[in-house]
């Protein structure tokens, strides 16, 4: 995919270019794969905060064959999120395939423990789909071209991962109640 930057066509000038862009293979792939972080993080988000209680509302009974279907289609959703992320975050194609790779034996080997600690701490679902949300905004701004500095973006995400861990201490010390999200309808 670094190699796909020979230009496959042009988009003449409009109000937000100066001149034709050249739009080449990995172009599309960055803005695609960074609209689709956008609208799968901005739809979770939505779920979790606005839709239906999957918990109150249970309409359908889920079959063996849907769930098969459905782990199946969240497997390639992630692995491809995990591919664009990579590809959206460093420069180097040996870089991309060690972040893949790693990530996957990471989340191998922490899934179970990681899983009950965002339970207990749904907010950081939150934080991590507005992650999501920031990197593809910078997919989509690299594949027309502008590109914002990664610094900007890495600060960012640790600025924010440092607050929520102040939060998070703050409500364990308080014993506060705890904060859940509605269940996506299922």
């Amino acid at each position: 995919m670094v190699k796909l930057t020979a230009p496959l066509f042009h988009i003449p000038e409009f109000l937000f270019l100066d001149e034709p862009h050249p739009v080449s293979g990995r172009d599309l792939i960055l803005i695609f794969g960074g609209l689709f972080l956008l609208g799968k993080a901005t739809h979770e988000i939505h779920d979790r905060l606005e839709g239906e209680d999957g918990a109150v509302t249970n309409r359908m009974a889920p079959t063996f064959a849907g769930i098969i279907v459905q782990i199946l289609l969240l497997d390639v959703v992630f692995s491809l999120d995990s591919v664009i992320t990579a590809v959206g975050m460093a420069r180097y194609l040996g870089v991309m395939i060690a972040a893949v790779i790693i990530s996957v034996v990471f989340m191998l080997i922490a899934a179970g423990s990681i899983s009950a600690f965002i339970h207990k701490h749904p907010t950081l679902k939150m934080l991590a789909l507005s992650f999501l949300l920031l990197i593809g905004c910078a997919l989509v701004a690299e594949g027309f071209h502008k590109e914002i500095p990664k610094g900007y973006i890495y600060f960012a995400m640790a600025f924010s991962v440092g607050v929520e861990s102040l939060n998070i201490r703050l409500r364990a010390k308080q014993a506060a109640g705890k904060v859940e999200f509605r269940q996506p309808y299922r």
